[in-house]
This record gives C-alpha cells, structure tokens and sequence, in this order.
C-alpha cells in the first residue's frame, strides 16, 4: 500500500503543531476522543477541494460519538503560496471548516507518518492505533455517485467495536509538495 512506516496498528506519532487559530495540538490533546482522524490536506489540490465538504460532514456527523478531526498541511509554502500558513486561515473560513486545521511547516509530522498525498486519511482508535489507511471513498469527483464509503465505514465499524472490514486502501490525491 503507499506507506512504509505506518502499517495498521502502528501507534499515532507524536506532532506539536499549531491551529489556524494560534493553538497548539499534540496526540495528548486528544486524548478525551474516542477516534482521531488526521488528514494530510493543503488548499490547493483539486482532490481536497471536492472533499472539503465530506469531512466537514464527517466532523459533523460523529462529533458527537467521539471524533476529532485534524487536518494537516505539510506542503512546502514557498513554492506553493496558496498552502501558506495565512491563506490555510483564509481558506478555512471560507469554506466553515468545523475541524483543526494544523501547519506542519518543518514537514517532520507528514514525514513520521510518511504521507504522500492530499487528501491522506489515517484514523486512530482510542488506543491510538492506526486502524484505517488511505482513501475518504471511491469517487473523489462525485460524491452523488459514491459507491464505497471506505472511511465512513471504518469509523461505524470502530465504533461498534467491529473489526475494520477493509482498513487499508490505496491513497489518491496530489503528492505532498516537498521542500
């Protein structure tokens, strides 16, 4: 599959990243939640644009079952403006994001989790164990035409104590924008 590092039932790594409004966020600031979905994002990529709105249903939808949601921009700011620290603040007003909205200017977060794409999706049980990786569902351009709601149903099956019947699937997206 596309990482290396993370197999499911590696646990989350550490991050010390900083919200769009000035916090700072560590796996410890989680801990309260029953699942933490990351989502490496930026604002530019077509593919997270035609999923901005999935995840803030997403967010809405389990909030209140336990989910916390963050989204993780990594991309190399200076080659590509649009996913500065100042437009990601715009960009989440913009569009209402109701979830975390994280800056990982160094890049060592999407490194530890060896992320490749946006949107990549990793969803951590209340363990903080990877449980799900890769894809939000199987139709970026369409959500009318969905036909496998991958993480959808991971996040039902956790929180049924289920196991994840297909935890793992290929990630699609732009590549994350290196420095």
């Amino acid at each position: 599959m596309a990482t290396t590092t993370l197999k499911i039932g590696s646990s989350l790594p550490f991050f010390n990243l900083e919200n769009i409004d000035g916090s700072f966020y560590t796996p410890d600031s989680f801990k309260d939640k029953e699942l933490l979905l990351i989502i490496f994002s930026c604002n530019h990529c077509p593919y997270v644009q035609a999923y901005e709105n999935r995840i803030i249903k997403i967010q809405s939808d389990y909030a209140d079952k336990g989910l916390a949601v963050a989204a993780i921009s990594s991309n190399d700011e200076i080659k590509y403006p649009e996913d500065s620290f100042e437009e990601m603040k715009k960009r989440a007003k913009e569009k209402g994001f109701n979830f975390l909205y994280l800056r990982d200017s160094s890049q060592e977060t999407a490194k530890s989790f060896d992320a490749s794409h946006t949107p990549e999706i990793f969803l951590f049980d209340k363990q903080r164990k990877l449980a799900f990786h890769g894809k939000i569902d199987d139709n970026w351009k369409d959500e009318e035409a969905v036909q496998s709601n991958y993480l959808r149903d991971a996040i039902e099956e956790l929180l049924a104590g289920k196991e994840i019947s297909v935890p793992e699937t290929f990630t699609i997206g732009c590549t994350i924008k290196w420095k």
